[in-house]
């Protein structure tokens, strides 16, 4: 059990940290022994651990003094560690060590500790130069800068945690963000912004398919960057254009149906704009006319019942929910009658959010959001692979977005070759492998027809995350399963004489795979091993025979 200590300001932070690290922790109680003391930010260091203890702050503590620890305020904007060969960013005050020149935690610029290690009477103290749950607390409202969204910070975060604990040979158990019988959650996502080219006549939208078809085409062939076959795709669609908009020739954006033959039996999740030629409001005013869409949700009905015969879910993509419940509820209301369904998710039209959005569709009556993410890369906005909940809310989840299409292949944002695009998405999915969590895939509608054709790389990204052994699930599913794995209690976890109990009770309710349950012992290699389990109603009770590190099933 970690007993945690810090500010009561930060009580909401400390809860959804340990949701996204899932094992037994409480907040500190005088008449308790913990195997763990977590002390952070400001908060005094009690006396009754007899194991460890970890002190995170990131400004010189009285206890340093006492302890005649010589500590060095770093005064960069961002602080750079490295953790076994992984890199940390910390955005918020932050010392370093003078007397440890190396550990489990460097400084980059300085190279000194970012770890002060001593025992005291016998407990293993670790002083670490930052404040844990301040740099979670703006991780998952103020985000990372692009230049970090690589780095899953929040996973690095407890993975440093984790590893202080089980390098003390302090026993550890939790539950991974890991579906069981598989390696990690792949979520398929689209949004529903331009079905229909006829929609277009002389606007924005129409110019820029022209200028991209015709001359980008020619652009792409000579960088390598497109086949001479694609470039004759794409003026064969700019010369058939007068045909389609007279009405006799196929609309040649009007096919987002054909991702249930290119998912090939994987369910996904279609985000779809409930009212036409409606701008919405930005954080300045009014939204850019380019920002309404030509169409609403009643004019491609048809088309979204075909989706939900082959399995997809339909969600909201909202234009004015972010910033005003009371839209919101007729935006999703919207969705409503069209599907028939009542729990209806949301990801907001060109991913406009701000910190009230989490609480305004929550009161709107959204059952999820999947905005945050970065319009001009791919990586982890919220610095995390998983969903999340974000402080302001109370049930809504967040479900981060961390791959898109158009920031991954437009000229005004990454503009990469399809080679260096696999190499960035494989990063992201070996995270994924590494530390579980999600993968949140953004493939628009029209991406595979003229002039984009990325649907050969949107084929193959499919094929590499079923070769990852990925969990494919909608949007809505991969909600439920964490909501069943923030539904789990330790009831009690014990460690005597060589043997392991553990009692948890979990809502099993939901068709989302089983958890998983870890076990850490600090002294052999984790490894899979049988187990048995007398379950009941309310919970199920696993006792481990051997005391060596293990991922078993919770069924």
């Amino acid at each position: 059990m970690i007993g945690v200590v810090a500010s009561p300001s930060e009580s909401v932070v400390v809860r959804e940290f340990f949701e996204l690290f899932k094992t037994p922790w409480e907040f500190y109680q005088n008449d308790q022994q913990y195997d763990v003391l977590l002390c952070a930010g400001e908060g005094k260091v009690p006396r009754n651990a007899d194991k460890l203890v970890l002190i995170y702050a990131g400004r010189k503590l009285p206890l340093d003094d006492r302890l005649n620890i010589e500590v060095t305020p770093q005064k960069r904007r961002t602080q750079m560690l490295s953790h076994r060969g992984r890199r940390i960013p910390v955005y918020a005050d932050s010392v370093t060590f003078r007397e440890h020149v190396t550990g489990p935690l460097v400084d980059e610029q300085s190279r000194q500790s970012g770890v002060y290690l001593r025992e005291v009477s016998g407990t293993l103290v670790y002083r670490i130069g930052y404040d844990l749950f301040r740099e979670i607390r703006i991780l998952l409202t103020e985000g990372q800068p692009a230049i970090n969204a690589a780095i899953p910070a929040v996973e690095l975060h407890i993975a440093l945690l984790r590893d202080l604990i089980v390098a003390s040979r302090v026993p550890l158990v939790e539950i991974p963000p890991i579906p069981d019988g598989y390696r990690f959650i792949a979520c398929l996502t689209h949004d529903i912004d331009h079905p229909s080219i006829r929609q277009h006549l002389f606007d924005h939208t129409m110019f820029g398919f022209l200028y991209r078809a015709v001359l980008g085409s020619v652009f792409n062939l000579v960088r390598g960057r497109a086949s001479f076959r694609n470039l004759l795709t794409n003026w064969t669609a700019v010369l058939k254009l007068p045909l389609v908009h007279l009405g006799l020739a196929n609309d040649i954006w009007c096919e987002f149906s054909r991702y249930i033959e290119l998912e090939r039996g994987e369910r996904s999740t279609f985000f779809v704009i409930p009212f036409k030629d409606c701008p919405g409001e930005s954080a300045e005013g009014v939204a850019p006319s380019r920002r309404a869409s030509p169409y609403g949700a009643a004019d491609i009905s048809a088309q979204v019942q075909e989706l939900m015969a082959g399995g997809c879910e339909i969600g909201l993509h909202g234009i004015d929910a972010w910033l005003d419940s009371h839209k919101g509820r007729a935006e999703l209301e919207e969705i409503r009658r069209i599907t028939g369904m009542d729990q209806i998710g949301v990801r907001m039209h060109w991913l406009y959010f701000d910190t009230r959005s989490p609480l305004i569709l929550e009161q709107a009556g959204a059952d999820y959001d999947s905005t945050i993410g970065y319009n001009g890369t791919v990586g982890y906005r919220a610095g995390t692979t998983q969903a999340y909940k974000p402080l302001e809310a109370t049930r809504l989840l967040e479900l981060p977005l961390h791959v898109m299409d158009t920031a991954l292949f437009y000229p005004s944002y990454l503009n990469l070759a399809r080679d260096e695009a696999r190499m960035r998405v494989d990063r992201i999915i070996d995270n994924a492998v590494q530390f579980g969590g999600c993968v949140i895939v953004n493939w628009h509608d029209r991406s595979f027809a003229p002039e984009r054709l990325w649907g050969d790389f949107y084929v193959d990204l499919v094929d590499r995350l079923k070769n990852r052994e990925a969990w494919f699930s909608t949007a809505a599913q991969t909600v439920s399963w964490f909501r069943k794995r923030r539904s789990a209690i330790f009831e009690s976890v014990s460690w005597q004489s060589g043997e392991m109990r553990v009692k948890i009770s979990v809502d099993m309710s939901g068709d989302v795979p089983d958890l998983q349950l870890r076990i850490h012992n600090g002294r052999e290699p984790q490894q899979n091993i049988p187990i048995c389990a007398v379950a009941s109603d309310l919970a199920q009770e696993f006792r481990l025979t051997r005391t060596i590190d293990a991922c078993v099933a919770i069924s």
